[in-house]
């Protein structure tokens, strides 16, 4: 009864990553931070397959994280009512460990119980427990929450391994937008297409995407329902209708269109009534993004001449130029707190991630590539996932807003562009 159990999850395990394999983000690591915490993240003991697949995801999603250097634990399992020698870890160089246990329910469920010991000063960080199936998917989520767990006991910020990333992948003949984990994997195909889908961006609650398909042989906007799959349009007027971008509250979607002639700012419910214009301009406004506090929409505009960032109130008056230095700055990205802008800057011929202290209007080149676009920060704010182009292909990376932390995500045969990273999980 044990083994038909245990081989049980040893095939549902294989079957999900067999699906999996082919088109899932594979993650390279460029560079990691500067003072990373030594960490060691112990076997937990119990069920032993569901044991090593939690472990296994959560020793990742940390190491990844660049603030992280994993110490070895050896391979005794360590229960998580297990005696901790505090000595004998910090002798191994640890300054905090994660032991835990795996227990398997009557009705069929799993328990996974994990402890958070600071090894220096001798005390327990966390001790928390999560009910789970054996399926891939929980395995993987549940192992995220545990992984984001230690994140916040260690860093004082909200981990966002829980958290989904939204692209879209280009293959011959055929777009797919498509959602995963942070971590690149489970991948789901939420749309596909033969024509363009560009522009995909999370509603705050994490339920709905709005995005831009041209299936309709024009650029009308949509928002896609992820639990149902149901969709409906959201702006599909006369000429181009783009560049979605959902207030903090979830009502109102600032678009772009044609309508009334050059692509101009408006703003409309997210039903697709209440169409209001936001500004009128000479020149070219586009990708609008509100402020986190929904006060402002900065967007790109090119009334003054060249492409530069602008701001605008929500609900429409005087325009406030942001970016003044070079002569190319587009993409506006507010990050979560609102005190710093990602955006895409044209440096000697390079287009590169950049980011801005709105206080104090400082900038700072993050990248070293040369064809960067759009930009999207995690929900903590310590990452930025943009596109870019290395060899004539399409990947994602993602760099830590001080530059230090580096990643590279890509897909075999793929282009993969316009990434949009997820809200916090609910």
């Amino acid at each position: 009864m044990k083994y038909s159990r245990f081989l049980a999850i040893a095939l549902t395990a294989l079957a999900g990553l067999a699906l999996q394999a082919q088109a899932q983000l594979s993650i390279e690591i460029t560079g990691a931070g500067a003072n990373r915490i030594p960490l060691s993240i112990a076997t937990f003991d119990g069920e032993r397959i569901v044991s090593q697949a939690l472990v296994s995801v959560i020793r990742a999603d940390l190491e990844r994280s660049g603030l992280f250097r994993m110490v070895d634990p050896g391979t005794t399992p360590l229960g998580v009512n297990a005696s901790v020698r505090y000595g004998d870890w910090r002798g191994q160089g640890a300054d905090a460990l994660a032991v835990g246990s795996v227990a398997a329910s009557a009705d069929g469920r799993y328990e996974t119980r994990f402890r958070l010991h600071d090894v220096l000063k001798q005390a327990v960080l966390a001790d928390e427990a999560y009910s789970h199936t054996s399926t891939p998917y929980q395995l993987r989520a549940t192992a995220h929450r545990v992984a984001d767990a230690i994140y916040e006991k260690l860093t004082g910020e909200r981990g966002v391994f829980a958290t989904r990333v939204a692209y879209v992948v280009k293959s011959t003949g055929r777009y797919e937008l498509q959602i995963a984990d942070a971590d690149g994997a489970n991948p789901q195909a939420a749309l596909a297409s033969r024509e363009p889908i560009i522009s995909p961006a999370w509603s705050p609650d994490g339920s709905k995407l709005a995005y831009v398909s041209f299936e309709s042989k024009k650029p009308v906007v949509y928002v896609h329902d992820l639990a149902t799959g149901r969709r409906h349009v959201a702006a599909n007027f006369k000429g181009s209708n783009s560049a979605p971008a959902w207030s903090p509250d979830g009502k109102r979607l600032a678009v772009v269109l044609t309508k009334d002639g050059n692509s101009q700012l408006y703003a409309v419910n997210t039903d697709g009534s209440g169409v209001t214009r936001l500004a009128t301009s000479t020149g070219i406004d586009t990708e609008p993004r509100y402020s986190p506090d929904g006060e402002w929409i900065y967007f790109t505009s090119d009334r003054g001449g060249s492409p530069q960032i602008y701001r605008i109130p929500a609900n429409g008056g005087n325009v406030e130029r942001i970016t003044f230095e070079g002569s190319y700055n587009v993409t506006p990205r507010l990050s979560p707190n609102g005190r710093s802008m990602a955006y895409i800057s044209r440096d000697g011929g390079r287009f590169q991630l950049t980011l801005m202290d709105l206080a104090t209007r400082q900038i700072q080149i993050l990248t070293d590539s040369a064809k960067d676009e759009s930009p999207s920060f995690a929900p903590n704010g310590r990452m930025i996932i943009y596109a870019t182009e290395i060899g004539g292909r399409g990947i994602l990376a993602a760099v830590s807003a001080d530059g230090r932390v580096k990643q590279k995500l890509s897909v075999q045969a793929a282009d993969i562009r316009e990434p949009a990273w997820g809200p916090l999980a609910k």
